[in-house]
């Protein structure tokens, strides 16, 4: 999608600045400062998921005629679109990523907590650190590679996309080659099912590689991972030998750091402790590297999952036979970094995004610079009533309803900002029916929260079967949030925030 683009940017003198954003909430911020000096549009069309959003070579096109380029990142937008606008973008033309350039403007950002409360470890893939010594950028890639599976069955790490496609990354039952490895940006994070089809030890050998366009890999570091599955994790010794470090429960990735090439299994677990009791289910905040060779990863007997009557699914065996699996629980492919990037949820860090939209418009166009910063100024009054506008709306709801359940971990922003508390989101596998302890998980938190209300998107509710369903079991409403996209009922983001303030304010504060 690499497109010839090395024209001098136009300015509004010309004509209309063209914009391009990723999203059209940064494009109705670009509107409304930059008014009919501009016409800006977005590569992710209405009703739109930016986390999965696949570019198309007219996108590129739009993009080399574009004379300033806004992207969120953070790792909202998918590398391939990243790729897209980086490579395409008019060498000379401002190219701005808004999330890691709005904190000098008053944005402040939080971490991306993930907690979905599974009863087994939750295990992904990760990228540590930057790679600038290496010469790693937004457009680099690190490749983990399994090169060696050992077990007494085979080994399959694969992710459920959002429609139910399975999209294998590692699978030992045809043999390892060069197409058992996935592909990560730096300081991403990503989610899998892990699936063994007999119980016993494996081991799984890892190996990473530094890939920057237009340059040889780079090798970085390998590890040896064990798992235990099926069989008790304590009498199993590591690959170092000794005794093992055990990983049971809580939230681990099998982890390459790209400042040190090292791998680790990076952990918010309580290594050491026995599984399956209170003590491993204790998480700090604090993340422990725990080297390859010394951690043993517990794959229990309630893991057992049936494979679906799916011929998608059949590389897991035949359908009705049971396997252990480590589950993915969240839908799609999740991959993002440390930092939650929904800024825009807090309105106050809408403002912060307009002010730097302001100045970099006014780098591309001087002379429509007044312009900006009355638009700007305008905006800015608009955005401080609403921001007022939410919290009053919210202040009405009662502490004891200000739980916040919803299909996507989008409201981290709205619930810090604004006094609610996230009590869950709930991403479904479609692959499998949820088991009767993850329905009975959240029926249990929408009962002993007394919840009045749970929230689904308009662009996901594909994904909110389950969590419809249990609402309707607990006859509690299911009410609406916008949270990435537009649809025809909300087309600017000030219509979209007080939607969802006016939503949360009915759903959560009615007495009904």
């Amino acid at each position: 999608m690499v497109l010839a683009a090395c024209s001098p940017a136009a300015t509004a003198s010309d004509g209309e600045l063209n914009v391009v954003t990723t999203t059209e909430i940064l494009a109705d911020l670009v509107h409304q400062v930059g008014g009919d000096r501009v016409t800006a549009s977005s590569l992710v069309p209405a009703g739109g998921d930016p986390h999965s959003y696949e570019p198309t070579p007219a996108d590129a096109k739009r993009v080399a005629r574009a004379d300033v380029t806004f992207t969120n990142h953070l790792l909202l937008e998918p590398q391939s679109l990243i790729k897209t606008i980086d490579a395409n973008a008019p060498e000379n033309s401002p190219n701005v990523s808004l999330a890691e350039a709005a904190e000098p403007y008053g944005a402040h950002v939080i971490p991306l907590v993930e907690n979905i409360g599974l009863d087994v470890l939750w295990l992904g893939l990760r990228v540590r650190g930057t790679g600038q010594a290496l010469g790693a950028t937004r457009t680099s890639s690190v490749r983990l590679s399994a090169t060696k599976v050992d077990g007494p069955g085979h080994l399959v790490a694969y992710l459920t996309e959002s429609l139910g496609q399975p999209d294998r990354y590692f699978d030992s039952s045809d043999g390892l080659t060069a197409a058992d490895s996935t592909t990560l940006p730096p300081a991403a994070h990503t989610h899998l099912n892990w699936a063994f089809t007999k119980p016993g030890v494996y081991h799984l050998t890892l190996a990473a590689a530094l890939e920057n366009d237009g340059r040889p890999p780079k090798p970085l570091g390998t590890g040896t991972f064990t798992f235990a599955v099926g069989v008790e994790p304590r009498a199993v010794s590591p690959a170092a030998g000794g005794p093992p470090t055990v990983l049971a429960e809580g939230h681990t990735d099998l982890t390459v750091n790209l400042d040190t090439g090292k791998l680790s299994a990076y952990s918010d677990a309580n290594p050491g402790a026995a599984p399956s009791t209170p003590t491993a289910r204790q998480t700090s905040t604090a993340q422990t590297d725990v080297a390859p060779e010394r951690v043993v990863i517990d794959v229990p007997n309630k893991a057992l999952v049936t494979v679906p009557d799916d011929r998608r699914f059949s590389f897991l065996g035949a359908a009705g036979t049971q396997i252990h699996q480590l589950p993915q629980a969240v839908l799609g492919k999740h991959v993002h970094g440390e930092i939650d990037p929904h800024l825009w949820e807090d309105v106050a860090n809408a403002k912060a995004y307009v002010q730097l939209i302001r100045d970099t418009l006014s780098t591309a166009d001087p002379e429509g610079r007044q312009v900006y910063h009355d638009n700007t100024v305008r905006y800015l009054r608009e955005l401080d009533e609403l921001d007022q506008f939410v919290r009053t709306r919210l202040a009405t709801i009662p502490a004891g309803r200000r739980q916040l359940i919803t299909t996507h971990d989008a409201f981290g922003y709205l619930a810090a900002a604004y006094g609610l508390t996230v009590a869950g989101f709930v991403v479904p596998n479609p692959a499998q029916e949820p088991s009767v302890d993850q329905v009975r998980k959240l029926s249990e938190t929408i009962r002993n929260l007394k919840v009045p209300a749970v929230f689904t998107e308009p662009n996901l509710a594909q994904r909110a079967a389950v969590l419809t369903q249990v609402a309707h079991d607990q006859h509690v409403r299911v009410c609406s949030l916008y949270g990435d996209s537009f649809d025809q009922h909300a087309r600017s983001y000030a219509e979209m925030m007080r939607h969802n303030a006016e939503e949360l304010a009915r759903c959560l504060g009615s007495t009904r």
